[in-house]
């Protein structure tokens, strides 16, 4: 099978025919030392000559202002991770500021003189906090311990963070004068692992506290900086979710909430009542995030369409919002405003990766700052991503974005990949594909994004359809909707199906083999879950309960046996394709042990190939080291041309 694979790739640019028995071996790609493979066939270097172009693909995100120098922080990769940069003006050069052999972030203080730094080490998610100084990190945070930014005071006196340094679970609230470590002071200890700092108020004597519990309940409290008390906002015994929180220069405290509404709204909480008055709202649709202006005039909201994002501006004095006109269709977040008005975004489409870019609120006037490399590649002419709605078994409408090949250049019917999102409180957007633009330009398959049940962005009914061990499979079921519907296309091959996800989508990609054993060619299973009880009583503990609240707790004996019974690693003995799983050695989330026994099980069923079993020993939840998320890209195009091109 492995040299009709190679030949096959290689057939594309072979200059001289060669006989059979005089050919030597094909060359292969260096195969990064923290990959450990199993049944993985090495990587023809014809095959990574050829993509390189994809390879090259990057991204910019804007990380924020610096007040003192006007300049914009961004986030992007140059060598093997992503790093801080400064951008002086649009256009303008990226000046790399960090240095460091981990992915890092960060944010400016207010006041624009110190520089915060989050990271961990081999994707353990262990984050510690630093101080950039003059291109070194300074530790700030004790070395051991989870550590989460939750905010700056708007004077940039102190930076507020969550902690499990006290026992490794519970995410306790610290706050620090980042210059001096010595100030660094708990100043709420708590129970759970969903505590952060999310705003503080006008001169620094109190904060804004949310606990997170699950997507559809986060309780706030207000934080008494000096007493340590917190004290609860509002009636807690209502499932009511809060976004982001800020308080206003005058004082007023503005969040994100969906009480009384099935979707985000953006409003006024009074901490003394509880109460919430909405301000503004998008009909049907979340609104995503917001920031105030310097001022305190103007309120930038970014709304959530059908996945597509759309930008207003609010007048706090009138109460009147206006849409920004001239942003494309795609997905912008990160809003920020500059002490001098101008708001910074990041922003993609299905035409081009991500990049920083700023917008005038005076004139309406839109600036890009940044214009990451494509490899040479123009993915201008790239279609926009279609929209897919379909009835599932129960009735209830779910939706998806299908990118298609162009059909003058590979017409007749195509294959299909059903990529599933993690989460499962995640939605796919219609933005920028990165690699898998080869799959579409390159080799003519179609990319299916679908948001099941369970998905963020269509409100709080629906993101909870799914919840708990008895309602887990419904969103299973809706793939079989979206297949059904697939079969239909007449430019869609329905003998050349596969399926992919990541963490839950990972469980989401088993479970669907299974389900859908006679319409799925491949599975490519990223950090996935294959055991449900063996996930939750493995993840870290400082997020076990918040996933119990979402999966199911296996402590109780009838939760624990539907957990079991829907689990893959039970019914692996129905899954008829080739499955392809990878895994980061430092999980905290999946823990590797998810993928070992699945593929043990896998193995040893009679007659079956070898699954390929890919291990980054380097890596956490998802590869994030580009010499490894390469050479996993070029074993994905093989395992797709051994399931689905051959």
């Amino acid at each position: 099978m492995l040299n009709r694979i190679t030949l096959a790739l290689a057939a594309s640019t072979a200059l001289v025919a060669v006989p059979a028995f005089a050919q030597a071996p094909a060359a292969a790609a260096p195969k990064p030392a923290a990959l450990t493979v199993q049944a993985v066939p090495p990587v023809p270097a014809e095959l990574a000559a050829r993509t390189r172009a994809y390879q090259e693909l990057r991204s910019a995100g804007f990380a924020g202002w610096n007040s003192r120098d006007r300049s914009m922080l961004v986030r992007t990769r140059f060598g093997n991770v992503p790093q801080l940069h400064r951008v002086a003006g649009p256009m303008m050069d990226r000046q790399q500021i960090t240095f460091e052999a981990e992915p890092v972030g960060g944010s400016w203080a207010p006041s624009g003189d110190v520089l915060a730094i989050q990271k961990d080490i081999g994707g353990n998610e262990i984050f510690q906090i630093y101080r950039l100084d003059a291109g070194r990190l300074t530790l700030l945070t004790d070395g051991k311990s989870r550590n989460g930014i939750g905010s700056w005071s708007k004077d940039g006196k102190l930076i507020g963070y969550s902690s499990t340094r006290r026992n490794g679970t519970d995410t306790d609230l610290y706050v620090m004068d980042p210059r001096d470590p010595k100030t660094d002071r708990m100043v709420a200890e708590v129970k759970g692992g969903g505590w952060g700092i999310a705003a503080f108020a006008p001169g620094n004597a109190r904060a804004l506290v949310l606990n997170y519990q699950q997507v559809t309940n986060s309780d706030p409290y207000l934080l008494d900086l000096a007493t340590r008390q917190l004290t609860p906002i509002g009636d807690h015994k209502k499932d009511i979710a809060f976004g982001g929180a800020q308080f206003a220069p005058g004082g007023a405290l503005w969040v994100l909430s969906d009480e009384d509404s099935d979707v985000q709204r953006l409003g006024r909480l009074d901490p003394a009542t509880g109460r919430f008055t909405p301000v503004a709202n998008a009909g049907r649709w979340d609104i995503d995030e917001f920031d105030i202006s310097e001022d305190g005039r103007t309120i930038a909201y970014m709304t959530n369409e059908a996945g597509i994002s759309r930008l207003y501006l609010l007048d706090v004095a009138s109460g009147r919002a206006r849409q920004v006109q001239g942003l494309p269709v795609g997905v912008a977040g990160g809003l920020e405003f500059a002490p001098w008005g101008e708001l910074g975004f990041t922003f993609n489409s299905a035409k081009g990766p991500a990049d920083a870019w700023s917008l005038n609120p005076a004139t309406g006037k839109l600036t890009r700052w940044t214009q990451s490399e494509t490899g040479g590649l123009d993915f201008s002419r790239n279609p926009e991503a279609q929209l897919i709605e379909v009835a599932s078994f129960d009735g209830e409408k779910v939706s998806g974005f299908l990118y298609r090949p162009d059909p003058a250049k590979f017409p007749g019917k195509r294959p299909v990949i059903v990529d599933i999102h993690g989460g499962p409180e995640g939605q796919e957007r219609p933005g920028f594909q990165g690699r898998d633009n080869y799959l579409i330009n390159e080799l003519g398959i179609a990319v299916f994004l679908p948001n099941v049940r369970g998905s963020t962005g269509f409100g709080k009914r629906f993101v909870s359809l799914d919840n708990g061990p008895f309602k887990r499979e419904d969103s299973v079921k809706d793939i079989g909707a979206f297949l059904d519907a697939l079969k239909k296309d007449a430019a869609i091959d329905a003998n050349r199906m596969a399926v992919t996800g990541g963490s839950y989508g990972g469980y989401m990609c088993y479970a669907s083999a299974i389900r859908y054993a006679d319409s799925f060619k491949g599975a490519l299973c990223n950090v996935a879950i294959s055991n449900f009880v063996t996930f939750l009583e493995n993840t870290q503990s400082y997020r076990r309960d918040l996933r119990r609240v979402e999966y199911g707790d296996e402590r109780d004996p009838a939760q624990r046996a539907k957990l079991q019974e829907i689990s893959p690693l039970r019914r692996i003995g129905e899954i008829k394709a080739p499955v392809f799983v990878v895994q980061g050695a430092n999980d905290p989330r999946v823990p590797k042990s998810e993928a070992d026994q699945i593929v043990a099980g896998l193995n040893a069923r009679p007659g079956a190939a070898p699954t390929w079993y890919m291990v980054g020993e380097n890596e956490g939840h998802g590869f994030g080291k580009k010499e490894n998320q390469d050479y996993l890209f070029w074993s994905t195009l093989q395992f797709w041309q051994q399931t689905l091109l051959k």
